[in-house]
């Protein structure tokens, strides 16, 4: 009798229905949402701080290069010593002093000093040291009896327009999209093997622990439950997650509402209603969406799901022979380094190859081997992958699959009841052999 069916209900009730299971689906929520607010109220309060820099230019060259802005307010102080500034910055409470000795252009770089109660911002050292720069490089240049709005005038702006031999028509934009459409695909199978996962296997430690699964393998067969866990898990984890999204936009919008946070007029949206009104930035958003459109959304979908439930269930099944070989969660360590290390290798080969050479040998190698193929062939997908590729890959992927299953239900089988003895490679070898 098939007793999957059931298997896959038990596991999916008993999963939803777990307090702690419960408390993380509506809990999860409210804490990203809090967690955005809280930053967003750090960002607001950051940038609502004004600084006061009190500079003092002896070489009296260097002065007109910092002008207060909303962020930064300039003292410029002149005809005191170095110290009466210091007295001068640390009783007025001011962020810093900025000193430029009076010395040679050419050798004051080396100079050049900012005094601080504190250590200062990384960004606006960076800031200070670019427009000392500038002003450097323009007073040089005048020296050198050059024309600085002749300089000016020459800087030319390239854009090369990108196009294939067939005449469809590409850009940088683009390139953008797909490597960001692909990432996202690719780090969401990542972190659903991680987490759900995890929750099979440890929902296998604990029902071997309690010996539950004694009194079930009696009537069921061993890949029978195993596959039943893995299914049910999954259902578990689609349900956590749709709650989530659900949940996560209703608070925003509740948030938004109770704190008086208009979301439509977000510096972004700001941002995005002084490009419309650009003709350039027009041209720009025109292109964005002519790209977004090139781009095989139903084959990224489809692909996305087959590949997805595919790489699932190929590491999933890992996951429950390994909560099947062990008694607790610690002894699991020597055994998840091997599964874990072809995944973050598809990680890797994804996010630092892809990205450079989406149609080289090594991304095309690796969208074939299983281990690897689900992640690194999401990625590739948006750069255009051609349809008998994608065929292979995922051939390959099911009858890896199968293959892993037939292993994996071998040790589930004894694994599942065996107790007070670590295992080890050597003996799940043998397991294989029963």
């Amino acid at each position: 009798m098939n007793h999957l069916p059931l298997i896959i209900k038990r596991e999916y009730l008993t999963k939803v229905r777990n307090k702690s299971f419960i408390l993380m689906t509506f809990l999860t929520p409210l804490i990203m949402i809090a967690l955005f607010l809280f930053v967003g109220y750090l960002s607001s309060v950051n940038n609502d701080t004004v600084r006061t820099i009190y500079v003092l230019d002896e070489t009296d060259f260097l002065s007109e290069s910092f002008k207060t802005n909303d962020q930064t307010i300039y003292n410029h102080l002149s005809e005191v010593d170095l110290e009466t500034a210091k007295t001068l910055a640390n009783q007025e409470d001011a962020y810093g002093l900025l000193h430029i000795p009076n010395i040679p252009l050419e050798t004051v770089s080396g100079s050049i000093k900012f005094y601080s109660e504190e250590s200062p911002s990384l960004s606006l050292i960076s800031s200070l040291e670019s427009k000392i720069e500038n002003k450097l490089s323009e007073l040089k240049l005048q020296n050198e009896g050059v024309d600085l709005a002749l300089i000016e005038s020459s800087k030319t702006n390239v854009e090369i327009n990108q196009e294939s031999f067939e005449g469809v028509k590409t850009s940088k934009v683009g390139s953008v999209m797909k490597l960001i459409f692909g990432g996202a695909a690719g780090y969401l199978l990542f972190m659903f093997i991680i987490i759900y996962g995890n929750m099979i296997m440890r929902s296998v430690i604990e029902e071997k622990t309690s010996r539950i699964i004694e009194v079930i393998i009696s009537s069921v067969k061993p890949i029978q439950l195993m596959l039943g866990k893995i299914i049910g898990t999954s259902l578990a984890g689609i349900t956590q997650v749709v709650t989530w999204i659900v949940l996560g936009a209703i608070l925003l919008f509740a948030a938004s509402a109770i704190f008086g946070v208009d979301l439509s007029q977000s510096p972004q949206q700001d941002m995005v209603n002084e490009a419309l009104s650009n003709p350039e930035s027009t041209d720009k958003i025109q292109m964005i969406v002519n790209e977004f459109s090139a781009l095989p959304i139903g084959n990224l979908i489809v692909a996305f799901i087959l590949f997805f439930i595919g790489g699932y269930l190929l590491y999933s099944s890992l996951y429950a022979a390994i909560g099947a070989a062990v008694d607790n969660e610690t002894d699991t360590q020597q055994f998840m380094i091997p599964v874990l290390i072809p995944l973050i290798l598809g990680m890797y080969v994804g996010a630092f190859t892809v990205i450079e050479d989406p149609h080289g040998t090594i991304s095309t190698v690796f969208s074939f081997i299983p281990f690897t193929s689900p992640v690194v062939m999401l990625m590739r997908i948006p750069f255009g992958v051609p349809i008998w590729q994608q065929i292979v890959s995922l051939l390959i992927l099911i009858t890896t699959f199968i293959c892993t299953v037939w292993f994996a239900a071998k040790i589930y089988r004894v694994g599942i009841l065996m107790h007070g003895k670590k295992p080890t490679y050597k003996e799940l070898y043998k397991w294989l052999k029963y």
